[in-house]
């Protein structure tokens, strides 16, 4: 058997079914909504931004940091999103994309459809009161 299967063999003595339905947690923010769940030992947040959602004006007051520091493994699942680092760079997301964003952004949603992401990384204390 090969390494990475004995770890997972050995870690997974059960099986675990989560659904977004029901999530553990949902923290609300303007134009927006996090949806968490604990499953396997690790938080996998789905959040919904509706058109005019911009972390600047919609989380920054929540975070109280200059830019996003939260990093993000992301699925878009929905909409198109808008990132621009901090270094200026900056990217769009689509449906189907997966994308990586270190410390250090800002993000919104382009048009007049909602975005909708699962997260595998990052959403622990996204939008959470400090």
């Amino acid at each position: 058997m090969k390494t990475i299967e004995k770890q997972v063999a050995k870690t997974m003595k059960s099986a675990e079914l989560k659904s977004f339905a029901r999530p553990d947690e949902v923290r609300e923010f303007p134009n927006g909504r996090l949806e968490l769940i604990k499953v396997g030992g690790t938080t996998i947040g789905r959040a919904i931004f509706e058109p005019g959602w911009k972390w600047s004006t919609s989380v920054k007051p929540i975070a109280k940091t200059k830019s996003c520091q939260a990093p993000h493994l992301q699925y878009h699942v929905a909409g198109v999103l808008r990132v621009r680092m901090d270094d200026g760079s900056e990217l769009e997301c689509h449906p189907g994309d997966v994308s990586l964003l270190g410390s250090g952004h800002d993000a919104w949603v382009v048009g007049d459809e909602p975005v909708v992401v699962v997260d595998f990384q990052g959403m622990l204390d996204y939008a959470r009161p400090k």
